[in-house]
């Protein structure tokens, strides 16, 4: 039985929807997988400059330091101390600002462009002007992505609730 020409194109229409609908379900996923893998590529990189600058504080790294820095770095304390970038460096070098260890926990980042955005706590025990103690913070770090290199630029801490 041959069947009549309308029945025949709609169901050719309705196959070729299917195929186009296909495609760009395909596409779709395909968007979805390669943007999500890049956020997640781009958020790792964040994350490894913040585990840098959590080791080079550590080590008292003045060149890793410098490194991860931006010149117009606002470094601000729980104590309400602003340092600039040099002053920071500075603190940390000299032993003013000496960890013996940094835990990082409870880490959160948000991405926004050429910008990051990373809370955590830290909780550290210090020895800062050779005087041994410990410190538990929330701190704010917000990076900056310059010449494929993240750069912290800011950074505030606050006293954590105990």
């Amino acid at each position: 039985m041959i069947p009549d020409l309308q029945t025949w194109i709609g169901l050719d229409f309705q196959k070729n929807n299917f195929k186009i609908m296909k495609k760009w379900i395909l596409c779709a996923t395909l968007f979805f997988l390669f943007s999500n893998a890049n956020a997640q590529a781009k958020i790792s990189s964040v994350a490894d400059a913040a585990e840098s600058l959590r080791v080079a504080m550590i080590d008292a790294d003045v060149k890793m330091l410098s490194f991860l820095t931006n010149d117009s770095l606002s470094y601000g304390h729980s104590s309400g101390k602003i340092q600039n970038k040099s002053q920071f460096i500075q603190s940390i070098s000299s032993g003013e600002s000496d960890f013996v260890s940094i835990n990082i926990t409870n880490q959160r980042i948000q991405y926004f462009g050429n910008t990051a955005i990373i809370r955590h706590t830290l909780s550290a025990v210090t020895n800062d002007n050779n005087k041994p103690g410990t410190v538990k913070l929330d701190i704010i770090l917000v990076w900056i992505k310059q010449h494929r290199t993240w750069k912290l630029i800011a950074r505030q801490a606050v006293k954590s609730p105990q």
